[in-house]
């Protein structure tokens, strides 16, 4: 039977979901599985933090935690998926993308770093990537970590003014606020287009860190472990964790 979740202390849950993690990491290195963990959302939506709790256990030998800078002039040059291809898991590996090919359908739209036209092929092109990931034997996993306004203007305050905090400090951090509406809109415009049966939106209530922590470390392990663990863990609030349909756009799940 599963753990009873809503019994649980959630710091002693986290450990006790960071021992099966381990557990999981084993065995899923054993079966040789190629998984990809791709961690998107809001800024300040806390994909730093959940990536942290979910790997801090775990060996960097084949558990990678990938967040690209920028493109070169070169990288700028060449197919919009090419950078990413080289970071991509081998067998018994687990990569975690902090922010991925995404970023052309976010910040990229949002900010106009990139055109309409590459835009749309990036939406055309993605869902087709994937499917031929999926097809290569790998596991792709998308996570949406969301926030609300005021939660994340908190936490843009907190960067500003917690000196440990300053190394998070963007340039864009200035504008998250104003172009709310507009990184809505991108929001809500990707996850419909590149939400697949194969590939799907897993989207994450994020307000509080502490349960949307939990929440995925539930969903992954119930997604990656072996079938005797997966029956001994709780499933995810479905009040925090959810897949992506189009109604949550308009019934709240989804900050509007």
């Amino acid at each position: 039977m599963p753990r009873d979740a809503d019994a649980e202390d959630p710091a002693a849950a986290l450990e006790a979901l960071q021992v099966d993690l381990v557990t999981t990491r084993i065995w899923s290195a054993e079966q040789g599985q190629k998984v990809l963990v791709i961690f998107e959302g809001r800024d300040a939506a806390g994909k730093d933090g959940t990536i942290k709790r979910l790997v801090e256990n775990l060996s960097i030998r084949n558990t990678r935690v990938v967040a690209l800078p920028k493109p070169s002039d070169q990288e700028k040059s060449q197919w919009f998926f090419q950078r990413y291809m080289a970071h991509l898991p081998a067998a018994g590996e687990w990569v975690i993308f902090n922010r991925s090919w995404y970023n052309r359908g976010g910040v990229e739209k949002v900010m106009g770093f990139s055109t309409p036209e590459e835009q749309a092929q990036f939406l055309r092109e993605a869902p087709v990537v994937e499917q031929m990931l999926v097809d290569s034997g790998m596991i792709v996993v998308k996570y949406w970590l969301d926030i609300s306004k005021d939660e994340q203007a908190q936490r843009l305050e907190k960067r500003r003014t917690d000196p440990v905090k300053r190394l998070k400090i963007s340039p864009l951090d200035a504008v998250a606020q104003e172009r709310w509406a507009n990184y809505s809109a991108a929001r809500d415009e990707t996850l419909g287009r590149t939400d697949t049966d194969e590939a799907p939106w897993w989207c994450v209530r994020a307000d509080s860190k502490k349960q949307a922590r939990l929440a995925v470390a539930r969903h992954l392990l119930r997604l990656l472990a072996c079938p005797e663990l997966k029956d001994k863990i709780a499933p995810p609030d479905p009040e925090i964790l959810f897949r992506f349909e189009p109604a949550a756009i308009g019934d709240g799940r989804l900050a509007p």
